[in-house]
């Protein structure tokens, strides 16, 4: 049994926005902790391309959808009207929340992996797309084209759209520098590359990297901690199950027995 006062005093980094944030905060709260919110990712549409528009359009013409996250599922509603078309597509998703998401707009997913990673999904998806298929895939302008690439060549014809700009919000290059430089994070949590790639940047820009040896890093993910290591450092917790529950309480077993 986990002990509520697993993270007692630890201050960690919580790299999300207001609006992602607050289950992230109350769960390291739970066990003692006292979470540090400080967005290292936020999302922007794009403008409603000649290409985005076309696909809209033309979007009874496609077998599939893909949608890899709660973010490109919000984005791609904001510029498509429902009522303006008579089908859609069958969905295939990545993970639950966006799944949820979905339903919350009224359409059902046809396609939900075993496991919430790129790899699992394509491996699990390519058996129902038949060759001549034709999918849209849209996506951040920092996504991997891990699926398309597998979708194409299997044989299908794939749209790939970028319709959200993924940055690092301002108002928190200052705050993180601010508080590596005075050693106030214990615990580093990292929930996708594109936040480790803007905490390095902020890092860099500083020269704050002896800053980090102190710090316990965690992530979700394998391309995360991948990405993480790629700069040189360590991983400490890494769970199997990609949630941050999971990555919570791992933390809190590593610390348990160190």
């Amino acid at each position: 049994m986990l002990k509520p006062v697993g993270l007692k005093d630890k201050k960690v980094l919580v790299p999300r926005g207001a609006g992602q944030a607050k289950s992230f905060s109350q769960l390291v709260e739970k066990y003692g902790g006292i979470s540090i919110e400080i967005p290292l990712i936020a999302f922007r549409p794009t403008e409603l391309t000649e290409q985005l528009q076309k696909a809209m359009n033309e979007i009874d013409t496609y077998d599939w959808i893909v949608f890899t996250s709660n973010v490109t599922v919000e984005t791609f509603f904001s510029f498509f009207k429902k009522e303006d078309h008579s089908s859609f597509p069958k969905i295939a998703v990545i993970g639950r929340k966006t799944e949820e998401v979905l339903e919350e707009r009224g359409f059902k997913s046809e396609f939900v992996p075993s496991a919430y990673v790129t790899e699992v999904f394509t491996e699990e998806f390519l058996p129902l797309v038949p060759s001549g298929s034709k999918v849209l895939i849209p996506k951040g302008n920092l996504a991997r084209e891990y699926i398309s690439t597998a979708l194409a060549n299997h044989g299908a014809v794939v749209d790939e759209i970028v319709i959200y700009e993924t940055y690092l919000p301002e108002d928190s290059t200052e705050k993180l520098a601010k508080m590596i430089a005075e050693d106030e994070l214990d615990i580093l949590m990292f929930t996708s590359p594109s936040t480790v790639t803007h905490f390095m940047s902020v890092v860099k820009e500083h020269k704050l990297e002896n800053h980090l040896h102190r710090c316990v890093i965690s992530c979700i993910g394998p391309v995360t901690e991948k990405r993480i290591q790629a700069f040189g450092l360590p991983v400490h917790v890494s769970p199997k199950e990609y949630t941050v529950n999971e990555m919570i309480k791992s933390t809190i077993e590593f610390l348990d027995m160190n």
